[in-house]
């Protein structure tokens, strides 16, 4: 693939970054990787390989993302005929939101019976896929086959394969409100009074995050927004609170029950993501639990 028409060689780093990470990249992704970019290079750059058409720019998670343009799809519907490049420039327009097969069909005046097989043709090349929604199971969208589809379409972290996890929302729900009380435990009795004591108690959103990735529980990786939407329904159960900070940001801690609950449900083993594989021998074992230890202690 050919680079910047002028051979520029900030743009030749972001590219071959770019190479690197066919999923996509950001603004902090480039950065990290060529630092000596200033942010005014940096967004001369990227504008310059947008318009030289190099790359495809996408919306994830409120962040811009930017992709190499897929070259190899555009070869395999090279030597197509008229309408598999019709399809696939419909398709390809709708990016990682996908295009539902009627729209596809209006737009390109194709008969249902050809149509489909055009989809076929395109889906062995591996050029594109159908991706099933969450909130319509009997409706197939597709998108090129190197994209990743928008949380809109999958559902985000909490749905596999169409089925809403349950069980893992759940534990990750647990284990966020454990985090905020041992948050609240730790700074109870405050030196400095109740007020300073109060204000400690909170944590945000990218603190808990990274208390639930550090804890390994998740197969998927989850963004800020996700511990997000698991700390608000800690708000709405009355078993945490919200505040905004003078920047905006928001930031949460729990809050006392008006029932305290029972001893029997404070135990960690309620809340314990390797409870099947604890036993009395072996390497995960309640004698050797940090966690039974600091409850007995209390």
């Amino acid at each position: 693939m050919s680079t910047s028409k002028n051979d520029d060689p900030i743009s030749e780093k972001i590219l071959n970054v770019a190479k690197k990470h066919p999923k996509g990249i950001s603004d902090k992704d480039i950065l990290a990787a060529v630092p000596e970019l200033s942010a005014a290079e940096l967004v001369s750059a990227i504008n310059k390989l947008l318009q030289e058409g190099l790359f495809d720019l996408y919306n994830q998670g409120g962040s811009l993302i930017y992709r190499l343009k897929g070259q190899s799809s555009k070869q395999a519907v090279k030597g197509a005929d008229n309408e598999e490049k019709v399809v696939y420039n419909l398709i390809e327009d709708a990016g990682n939101k996908g295009i539902w097969i009627r729209d596809i069909r209006l737009r390109s005046n194709i008969a249902n019976t050809q149509l489909t097989k055009v989809l076929k043709n395109l889906e062995s090349k591996k050029v594109i896929k159908a991706v099933k929604c969450v909130n319509a199971s009997k409706k197939k969208v597709y998108m090129l086959y190197n994209l990743e589809p928008d949380r809109s379409i999958s559902g985000g972290a909490w749905y596999q394969d169409q089925d809403f996890e349950s069980e893992f929302v759940d534990i990750l729900n647990r284990q966020c409100l454990r985090f905020l009380q041992q948050r609240a435990d730790k700074i109870k009795n405050n030196p400095q009074g109740p007020v300073v004591g109060r204000t400690q108690s909170f944590a945000s959103a990218v603190e808990v995050q990274k208390y639930i990735t550090d804890l390994g529980i998740s197969n998927v990786k989850l963004e800020v927004e996700d511990v997000i939407t698991i700390l608000n329904t800690l708000v709405y159960d009355g078993k945490a609170e919200s505040s905004v900070l003078s920047d905006g940001s928001k930031v949460y801690r729990a809050i006392e029950s008006l029932i305290p609950p029972p001893g029997l449900v404070q135990v960690p083993c309620g809340v314990c993501p390797l409870i099947l594989k604890c036993s009395s021998t072996g390497l995960i074992t309640p004698q050797d639990c940090k966690y039974m230890d600091e409850w007995l202690e209390n």
